[in-house]
């Protein structure tokens, strides 16, 4: 009987893939590390805090001078505990955002943090303070916007094109090659591809020699490691969402176009999603991603970041949160509490848990003692075999009948679903379209 039981369960996947174009398109195993840290935050400084009145991007002349940057209680340990707190598990830092200022020691020009009052390399301390606390560290660099170099704001010659790409592939050097092995690197809005103008060739180049193993964000369509942008800064994710998707969506110099929000299930590409989002709204200065007193009220409060929770972790994807850095260098003391409450209520949930189970085919039930209630189900395949099942279905045991409570597509690295309160003995997932045999690494009912 064994043997028969055996060969249904594989026949039954064998025919499914009929269903699918099984392409075999595996992730890294960087990309799998970086879908199971799940959350991280993107921490932003920079020198236009101490000028949010005044300061233009487009207007050179409205930047503070480097002699104004004077975070003087600066503590990248506590930026780190508060990411923690939250349950990020990696952390990236704009070392250089919007203005060209570098919050480095750049050769590359007199625009940094060591001509500011308080010296420090604030890249290096970030990066110990990562180390120090478990978190994985990456660095965001724009390398197409400069209000110190008019870059991206307003119209440039050739030459000064040219110029300021020397600046850029300087800075990136330093910051690819004097801070160790980075988790991620972000690209905001790509890299010039202009055969003429662009530094895309020369930049992919140091990058296979620096940083091989980083996962990128926006990044080159030629390189390994590719994680994209899911069309909001929200935190919201487009459902389904599926990690594969055709490079032919993606612009060679790693820019969004408006196809690859979703994903697709035949993509001949592994590039999962980060759905960022301020921890302040888009009403707030800069649209939340920078600090600026007296708007506190803006703040996202712990029950909103656990909604993002699911609608990003929850959706196959990866939730980033920003943290604005205040004018005394801390993440305020409001804005911590706030994440620290988040972090408390992923972990009252954990503590939810019913019951679990994992298994293979099209057919998998969890088995629930004592006919607990359920409202929540959480379903994992084993990413490392590939994103696989396209459509289930799942299924309560009520009154010995069976009643379906939800549906769905994509399942992928994580899919988080909440369902009409039920009491029931059993929980049954059915996939009924799919590319492989389906592997659920976990199946699991939340109360």
């Amino acid at each position: 009987m064994k043997k028969i039981s055996l060969f249904l369960i594989t026949y039954t996947g064998l025919c499914m893939l009929v269903n699918g174009q099984n392409k075999n398109i595996l992730p890294s195993k960087e990309q799998v590390k970086y879908l199971q840290k799940e959350i991280g935050v993107i921490i932003h400084l920079d020198i236009n805090i101490y000028a949010p009145e005044t300061f233009d991007y487009a207007k050179k002349e409205t930047l503070p001078p480097a002699s104004s940057f004077n975070p003087s209680r600066i503590d990248t340990d506590q930026w780190i505990r508060a990411a923690k707190s939250a349950g990020a598990r990696y952390a990236v830092l704009t070392a250089k955002h919007g203005t060209g200022f570098a919050l480095w020691h750049t050769k590359a020009n007199a625009y940094h943090t060591g001509n500011s009052p308080i010296e420090i390399d604030v890249v290096k301390s970030f990066i110990k303070s990562c180390k120090k606390y478990g978190l994985k560290p990456g660095i965001y660099y724009n390398t197409n916007m400069n209000t110190f170099y008019g870059a991206g704001y307003t119209p440039m010659t050739e030459e000064k094109r040219l110029e300021f790409n020397e600046v850029v592939y300087q800075q990136l050097s330093e910051l690819w090659g004097n801070y160790g092995k980075l988790f991620e690197i972000w690209f905001d809005g790509g890299l010039m591809s202009d055969p003429k103008t662009g530094i895309l060739d020369r930049v992919t180049v140091l990058l296979e020699q620096n940083q091989p193993n980083a996962l990128l964000f926006g990044g080159l369509s030629g390189m390994n490691n590719l994680v994209r942008w899911v069309g909001n800064e929200d935190g919201r994710t487009p459902y389904p969402h599926w990690n594969q998707n055709f490079l032919s969506n993606v612009a060679g110099d790693g820019s969004e176009t408006d196809n690859q929000y979703h994903g697709d299930p035949d993509g001949d590409v592994w590039m999962p999603g980060e759905a960022d989002f301020p921890n302040r709204k888009k009403t707030a200065w800069n649209g939340g991603w920078l600090w600026r007193s007296n708007e506190d009220h803006h703040l996202f409060q712990s029950d909103e970041l656990l909604d993002r929770f699911y609608t990003s972790v929850g959706r196959n994807s990866n939730m980033m949160m920003g943290m604005a850095i205040d004018t005394s260098g801390l993440f305020p003391e409001k804005d911590a509490r706030i994440f620290e409450e988040f972090g408390t209520k992923l972990k009252q949930r954990e503590n939810k848990k019913i019951a679990t189970t994992s298994g293979r085919g099209n057919v998998v039930i969890l088995k629930i003692r004592d006919s607990s209630t359920i409202n929540q189900v959480e379903i994992q395949e084993d990413i490392k075999k590939g994103q696989r099942v396209r459509k289930y279905q799942i299924d309560a045991r009520v009154d010995r009948e069976w009643k379906k409570v939800c549906e769905g597509t994509s399942i992928g690295y994580k899919r988080i679903q909440f369902v009409d309160a039920v009491i029931t003995p059993e929980l049954r997932i059915t996939i009924t379209e799919t590319s492989g045999m389906p592997i659920l690494k976990s199946f699991t009912a939340y109360h």
